[in-house]
């Protein structure tokens, strides 16, 4: 019985080592990307696979990468609402709240820095933090990598990803960034609208949806770039319905949240804060890096009659002297319509961004 026995461990360890000895053959991932967009510059230190990619998908979705296994990226970053939070300001582990509402999860390979003062360069850097904020997920890098590392579903996922054994806290936020970079949003109606706009070709799909557009959204996509209308074109337009920069959009005379201000340590920069995409801005209220209006009407009276001076103010902001665009209500109804062909459902609702099973 004795040797039996010892026979069953020595096959047993021999069983449990060949589970962990996986190959690594990556398949590269090729993303879906959109005809009017740019190509997507992908880091050389972390070229897109399957296997990268579904690891990513699971990490964003993991648990036990907060404090008290409670918390994952997706909690605050929900599919439904554009990848934010719905709420005002975040809670994390401990029951405390941020100061800024989480910003939409949307075509984050073509942005140049990330988080609402732009503190992170890359995206790899911007996923690192939220894990070790003490008021977000509150844990540390040691401790989660340990956590993750007592599953072999984990290591062979790592080593099929990367090529080596180990779990660190660099190749988990390569993988989560590769998931990430497969979340593009270029399917909704203004899109169509846009490459019409710009006589670029449509599918027979696309051009169906062409011949849905309303006389009201075809006025409101007008208020929205016209000068002597809203006067968006300024800071979202294109691809991307967005620039890539900061801005003091005329919030506050003075400021709680001095924003790119307290990064640089510049005082002209007080009071601005990342120009965001308003892709899906239907789905992903409340709003402004403070979430202080909760639907888009509001935000569309801020721009209209409430805008507010500041020493910092952007100077795009032309009509800061007459509080704003001072639109009426059929301008701000046709305005409203046309926000709504921002979203677009195949995103929120691509199974390939859901928690995996």
């Amino acid at each position: 019985m004795k040797y039996i026995f010892i026979s069953f461990l020595i096959i047993a360890t021999l069983f449990s080592c060949k589970k962990d000895n996986v190959g690594y053959e990556p398949v590269p991932y090729v993303l879906d990307i959109p005809s009017h967009f740019p190509d997507m510059i992908i880091p050389a230190d972390n070229p897109m696979t399957i296997e990268g990619v579904a690891l990513g998908r699971k990490l964003f979705y993991e648990k036990q990468l907060s404090g008290d296994n409670t918390q994952a990226c997706a909690d605050c970053h929900s599919p439904q609402n554009a990848f934010s939070d719905p709420e005002q300001f975040s809670t994390g582990i401990d029951g405390l709240e941020g100061n800024r509402n989480s910003m939409a999860l949307i075509n984050l390979g073509w942005q140049n820095f990330f988080f609402w003062d732009g503190r992170a360069a890359t995206l790899e850097e911007q996923i690192l933090q939220p894990v070790i904020n003490p008021i977000e997920m509150h844990e540390t890098w040691p401790n989660a990598v340990a956590k993750l590392y007592t599953s072999q579903e984990y290591r062979n996922m790592f080593y099929q990803a990367f090529g080596e054994t180990g779990i660190d806290s660099v190749k988990v936020s390569k993988a989560v960034a590769q998931f990430l970079r497969t979340m593009i949003s270029g399917n909704s109606k203004y899109d169509v609208m846009y490459k019409d706009k710009y006589n670029l070709p449509l599918t027979a799909e696309e051009l169906i949806v062409l011949s849905t557009v309303t006389p009201a959204e075809d006025a409101g996509y007008d208020i929205f770039e016209a000068q002597d209308g809203a006067d968006c074109l300024h800071c979202h337009k294109g691809y991307s319905m967005q620039i890539q920069g900061f801005s003091n959009n005329g919030m506050d005379a003075t400021f709680t949240d001095n924003g790119r201000g307290d990064v640089t340590g510049n005082p002209l920069d007080n009071g601005k804060f990342k120009i965001p995409t308003i892709r899906n801005i239907a789905y992903s209220a409340p709003y402004m890096h403070d979430g202080r209006f909760a639907t888009l009407e509001e935000v569309i009276n801020h721009y209209s009659f409430g805008l507010v001076d500041s020493p910092t103010i952007d100077p795009l902001m032309e009509k800061i002297n007459e509080g704003g665009a001072d639109l009426d209500q059929q301008q701000i109804d046709f305005l409203l319509q046309f926000l709504n062909t921002l979203s677009d459902e195949s995103f929120i609702n691509n199974p390939d961004f859901q928690e995996p099973q």
